[in-house]
């Protein structure tokens, strides 16, 4: 059973141009809540993002028919959009602009584009913004579902180390969120009690906190590090908080495997999420291919959009990086 908790119109109009939040608000209730994505383009039609593709916002409101009709994004929509997203604190976000992205309370993405500003080879920031792609946040609760009986040794009581892999797009943030939420709270249907769960949110996209406090449930024994890079975060959560499992979102670098040996060492399980097309293309990429060769994930679980976001595709071993054929999970775990 799947819940869906979506952002409201006025939570995300706030951080959007007047004319642009009132056209969202005259949006008919069942299609707001298919949005994905706003993308916003200086001098184009407004376009959102939906499971069934995109569709261009009306001026008037609703889904344009004609792109005649569509309500265009211009050169003073971007500059107010940077001004009302940042809360007009430009220079006290450089850190996040220098990344290409801001995180906005709720765990709401808004990526930004334009012309780049580079010192000594680094990138340091974003000027003249002429892009924006506003990804919204939203709580499928039950998405986890059909994976965690793959994730749990039932016999053991235990979770083990877990790899959630999928292209963008494919669900893996809401997945991880409503394990972390599952795994900190029980789950008794399949006999495992509540976890103590270390969540490092680099990007405040699980979590979704404001100053500090979680806005997205993630659980009631789940500790949250939110803006601290992942492997700093792991670690610290490891020793800080002595947790059962570490879970963390989109890892990639060297540091992260650096991290992940240390939980491994500590006894901690691990369930994150990474970016690939399939397996051969999760191999060829340095980080998790020297992950797998050492054999530290006991799971990868492929997600997809085969039947929607999230779709459970293919579970494979870790080790032997065959098909599983059945969960590991006996029922014979700790009751809730």
């Amino acid at each position: 059973m799947y819940s869906v908790i979506s952002p409201s119109v006025d939570e995300i109009r706030s951080y959007l141009p007047p004319k642009l939040g009132t056209a969202l608000a005259d949006l008919p209730a069942r299609e707001w809540g298919d949005v994905e994505e706003i993308r916003l383009r200086v001098r184009q039609p407004v376009r959102l993002c939906t499971p069934a593709g995109e569709k261009l916002l009306a001026r008037s409101g609703g889904v344009a028919q004609d792109p005649r009709d569509a309500l265009v994004f211009d050169e003073d929509d971007a500059r107010l959009t940077i001004d009302l997203a940042t809360r007009g604190s430009v220079y006290a976000l450089q850190e996040q602009l220098a990344s290409g992205y801001l995180t906005l309370p709720g765990g709401h993405r808004l990526g930004l584009a334009g012309r780049a500003v580079v010192e000594g080879g680094r990138l340091c920031g974003v000027r003249h913004i002429s892009s924006y792609c506003l990804r919204l946040a939203r709580e499928v609760r039950g998405a986890a579902g059909p994976v965690l009986p793959w994730l749990v040794d039932g016999p053991a009581g235990r979770v083990v180390n877990s790899l959630l892999v999928s292209p963008p797009r494919c669900g893996k943030t809401t997945v991880l969120r409503d394990a972390v939420r599952q795994l900190s709270g029980g789950v008794k249907a399949l006999g495992i009690g509540g976890f103590q769960v270390g969540l490092v949110d680099e990007r405040s996209e699980v979590a979704g906190s404001w100053q500090g406090i979680p806005a997205r449930d993630v659980g009631p024994r789940t500790d949250v590090l939110d803006a601290c890079p992942k492997a700093a975060g792991m670690v610290t959560l490891l020793r800080a908080m002595a947790p059962d499992v570490l879970a963390t979102d989109e890892i990639g670098r060297e540091e992260d495997v650096h991290a992940i040996e240390e939980a491994a060492n500590a006894g901690v399980a691990v369930l994150a999420t990474a970016h690939a097309w399939s397996l051969e293309d999760l191999r060829a990429r340095p980080t998790t291919g020297r992950l797998l060769a050492r054999g530290d994930f006991t799971r990868l679980v492929f997600l997809g959009r085969s039947k929607g976001p999230g779709t459970l595709e293919a579970v494979l071993d870790g080790r032997t990086l065959r098909a599983v054929s059945a969960p590991i999970l006996s029922g014979a775990g700790r009751a809730v």
